[in-house]
């Protein structure tokens, strides 16, 4: 049975993760080198090694063994009901003790297609971390994590610590051919391979000790150098620049060898690879040239429709991390979850959940613009509101929505993108990216007498200038831009100016942009919501037991209380995802059963899109009902809290807390 995409790329990095923990590549080329020179000494050598040498002494050595006997993974056996399991303190690493034991199965190479190894053996000249102060003992300190995606496969590195020259040694196997193993099933030889004009795009990102990240670095490296390579690979060193503002800045260099595998028995001159380049290069500036000379036709007709067309938010280009600029029709794409989210509605869920952030700047001024290409975005788990409307268009797109991008701005006069979808009746819903809130459009006519009574304004949005997808792109034209009284008919010329679907493809459409935005599939969740609510419910306890005692006052707590908890923050979560909420009836009838007579009871939900326990309990305590939850004072008091982590693609959870207490109030 043929396992899905995202199964396929989950068991892929499971494997690379194991390889390299065993420290797979350094002991192959230590047999080899030993086999090697072991060949060179005796009488009858010639320093030739052959394959079956080399695996003949791996075998001695015991090292496939070992492999197999890691990466043989058999079904997990019946457990018995009446043996304990093992407690969770049995875990070493506490971040092992969160993810999930996801079961993997055998995979093998397929030696009839061609795959690319990019090997990176070390970084160097990252000048910022030159200094990078020592972590104190038991601490972790900031950590660099490299993300490589190539034609769909995803994959990262291990974290190593920041360091001017950090120790980043990681291999990847990158399959080259797309769908099948080429034509008549035969291996792809170099000149089909030249034809991937598919690059290998990195981003580094930086891991602070307060679990914060920041991109440093987003770089498309060109690997079609190799197929003129006569011994097979290349060395090069990637100078990698920084992002934004600091396009132009270098952050530091990596040591990269990139490999055919199998090795082709022909390779490509040069000259001929040079010749190749170089014709993608042309034919992509001058489509992009015929591009900008018609939007420029075209937005002069636009302004000539009315005179203050020119104050409107006409977004047709915008930069991306490295201060490149594209149309903006060129960072949305269908894109399909697979089994990782079920409905829109949920994928509007998993979006808000991803952190807000806007680029940043150094100094003041007017605020940065920055549209991260799709996969910088999910590497980096944060990002502005474009970041996020992107995406969530995106998935709606692969939902089979009709969506769109609106840019605008928001009710204090601040430019703003949201998300609009419309109906087989035309009406109009928008989609908060932000928030997860979705919002009915009901235009107000201005022409109306005041006796008719209008619809109340229930979204945050003030004007509209344009709305986009990856296909189309229309213009405000209509008297005014207020969204209130916004007509969203596309099809009607007088109110919506539209750009040529032919002149959007030929910069936006499949393979036009070899070196534009790069649409991964999202990855599952590694972490298992079970765990990772019970460690951080355990942080909470000691830390409301020491500041109970800070302030004179001992703890009891009411696990029965706790565990009754739970439908609530089920509930509020349901609410989230699907606007409507039930179970709170037994959630009433639950509590006034546990709580005696003359008893009070006090809860406080609270939500986090964090995993930090320090931090969610100083959140909580900044409020006065929480507070006074926590500080209890009374006769009979018993505390209780639950935690309920429900978890997302791309490692996003929505963290639910509820502190509560019953007591007998003292008079």
């Amino acid at each position: 049975m043929a396992l899905p995409p995202e199964k396929i790329s989950e068991l892929r990095q499971i494997i690379h993760n194991k390889l390299t923990q065993m420290d797979v590549h350094s002991r192959i080329r230590d047999a080899v080198s030993e086999t090697m020179e072991d060949s060179r000494t005796s009488d009858r050598g010639s320093g030739a090694v052959g394959e079956e040498q080399v695996l003949e002494s791996l075998r001695q050595r015991g090292i496939i063994d070992e492999i197999l006997s890691e990466m043989s993974f058999e079904e997990e056996p019946s457990r018995d009901v009446r043996r304990p399991t093992k407690p969770a303190t049995h875990f070493v690493d506490r971040e092992d003790r969160i993810k999930t034991s996801t079961p993997a199965k055998k995979a093998a190479i397929d030696p009839t297609r061609r795959h690319l190894y990019l090997q990176v053996k070390g970084g160097k000249a990252f000048l910022e971390h030159l200094q990078e102060p020592e972590p104190l003992p038991g601490q972790v300190g900031p950590t660099f994590t490299l993300h490589v995606l190539f034609r769909g496969q995803r994959f990262r590195s291990k974290p190593v610590p920041c360091a001017c020259d950090p120790d980043i040694q990681e291999g990847f196997l990158l399959e080259l051919h797309s769908k099948g193993s080429g034509e008549a099933a035969q291996m792809a030889d170099p000149t089909s391979l030249l034809s991937i004009c598919d690059p290998v795009h990195m981003v580094l990102i930086k891991t602070d000790v307060a679990g914060d990240t920041a991109l440093l670095t987003s770089h498309y490296l060109e690997w079609r150098h190799v197929l003129g390579a006569q011994d097979g690979y290349i060395n090069t060193a990637v100078e990698l620049m920084g992002v934004g503002t600091e396009s132009k800045v270098p952050v530091g260099v990596l040591d990269v060898r990139l490999e055919i595998l199998p090795h082709p028995v022909h390779t490509l001159a040069p000259d001929v690879i040079t010749t190749q380049l170089n014709l993608e290069q042309s034919r992509r500036a001058e489509r992009e040239r015929l591009f900008l000379v018609y939007a420029k036709q075209w937005w002069r007709e636009f302004l000539q429709i009315r005179g203050n067309n020119s104050n409107r938010l006409v977004k047709i280009f915008a930069q991306d991390e490295n201060a490149t600029n594209r149309p903006v029709c060129s960072f949305v794409r269908p894109l399909q979850a697979g089994r990782l989210l079920d409905t829109p509605r949920q994928a509007s869920r998993f979006i808000s959940l991803l952190t807000y952030e806007k680029a940043s700047t150094v100094g003041g001024g007017p605020r940065a613009e920055q549209w991260c290409t799709m996969h910088a975005f999910l590497c980096r788990n944060k990002g502005d509101c474009e970041d996020h409307s992107v995406l969530l268009c995106s998935l709606l797109l692969g939902f089979g929505l009709d969506a769109y991008v609106c840019v605008g701005t928001k009710m204090n006069n601040t430019a703003h993108t949201w998300v609009l979808t419309l109906g087989m009746d035309g009406e109009a819903t928008f989609w908060e990216s932000l928030t997860g809130h979705r919002y009915s459009h009901q235009p107000v006519n201005p022409d109306d007498p005041p006796a008719v009574e209008q619809p109340r304004l229930q979204y945050p949005y003030r004007s509209v200038g344009c709305v986009f997808n990856h296909q189309v792109f229309y213009a405000n034209s209509q008297p005014t831009d207020s969204v209130e009284v916004c007509h969203f008919n596309f099809t009607d010329e007088s109110r919506w100016k539209a750009m040529s679907e032919e002149a959007i493809k030929s910069v936006c459409g499949e393979g036009t942009l070899p070196l534009g935005p790069v649409f991964p599939p999202l990855c599952a969740s590694l972490f298992d919501p079970g765990l990772l609510s019970a460690d951080l419910e355990l942080e909470l306890r000691l830390l409301v037991t020491e500041h109970r005692k800070d302030l004179g006052l001992t703890t009891v707590w009411d696990n029965e209380l706790s565990y009754l908890l739970t439908p609530a923050l089920a509930a509020y979560e349901q609410e989230r995802t699907t606007g409507h909420i039930s179970g709170n009836e037994e959630f009433q009838q639950a509590i006034r059963r546990a709580v005696p007579d003359g008893h009070t009871f006090k809860g406080f939900p609270i939500q986090f899109l964090h995993r930090n326990a320090r931090r969610a309990f100083a959140g909580c305590l900044r409020s006065p009902v929480c507070e006074e939850i926590v500080s209890c004072r009374g006769d009979h008091v018993r505390l209780a809290v639950r935690v309920r982590v429900f978890t997302y693609p791309e490692q996003a959870c929505a963290v639910w807390i509820m502190f509560a207490c019953k007591y007998r109030s003292i008079l």
